[in-house]
């Protein structure tokens, strides 16, 4: 597998899609993700397959080395034909910002092992992006979001008790440690901007909608192509 994924935007869709059922063998509405197992496996399939939807070098858009994705491969997902080799060299450059938000994490994990290390910079490198957290993490849900940081960052999970959107909760907590002024309120629930903080994250997860546009796609085709002759 290349990490250069070009294309155009159907064929980044479609490669998300596949993606993730090479490495779990299911669809991402049925993934049983009861065990922690996984629900890991299912978070770093989901993570992976975003990633490649964006286009672009896998390990920069993922926020991993080439070493560190193909490591994770090997570990995770033992059995999946996928590897990872570099075409196009990436930049190698990481925003302070990133930086500041991997390391965030990284002060505040609770399982032991490379995981918690690779999730950290790749929630960092993901948090990057426009969208809802959960949104571009690939996950289906805001409450997968909120089950991985408890499960692999449980002391800055926790912290969060009043419930505020994720990613404006770690750039909170950044600027009080910078000693930084994020807000000219000092009580929430006073403050204009209160819905962009707390508001609902609800939504189709980006693997949904992209698995509809795709049968949409399929759709057309077989009525462009009429009805087989009887």
């Amino acid at each position: 597998m290349s990490s250069q994924s070009g294309g155009t935007l159907s064929d980044r869709r479609h490669a998300g899609i596949e993606l993730y059922h090479l490495l779990s063998g299911c669809e991402p509405a049925d993934a049983d993700v009861r065990d922690n197992g996984n629900f890991d496996r299912h978070v770093l399939a989901s993570v992976l397959c975003a990633a490649v939807m964006d286009g672009g070098p896998l390990p920069e858009r993922a926020g991993l080395t080439v070493d560190e994705l193909n490591e994770l491969l090997a570990k995770y997902f033992p059995f999946a034909p996928v590897w990872v080799t570099i075409s196009v060299k990436s930049s190698g450059s990481t925003s302070d910002e990133e930086i500041m938000v991997r390391d965030l994490l990284l002060a505040q994990r609770s399982t032991k092992g490379e995981i918690s290390r690779w999730l950290a910079a790749m929630i960092a490198r993901r948090a990057m992006e426009p969208n809802h957290l959960w949104e571009d993490l690939g996950l289906r849900e805001r409450t997968e979001l909120s089950r991985l940081l408890a499960r692999h960052f449980a002391p800055l999970a926790a912290q969060n008790s009043k419930n505020m959107r994720w990613k404006r909760f770690f750039y909170r907590r950044l600027c009080e440690d910078e000693g930084w002024a994020m807000c000219t309120t000092p009580v929430c629930t006073q403050c204009k901007d209160f819905n962009h903080c707390f508001g609902e994250e609800n939504g189709e997860s980006r693997m949904a909608e992209r698995r509809r546009d795709h049968l949409r796609e399929f759709e057309g085709h077989v009525e462009a192509s009429g009805s087989p002759q009887a």
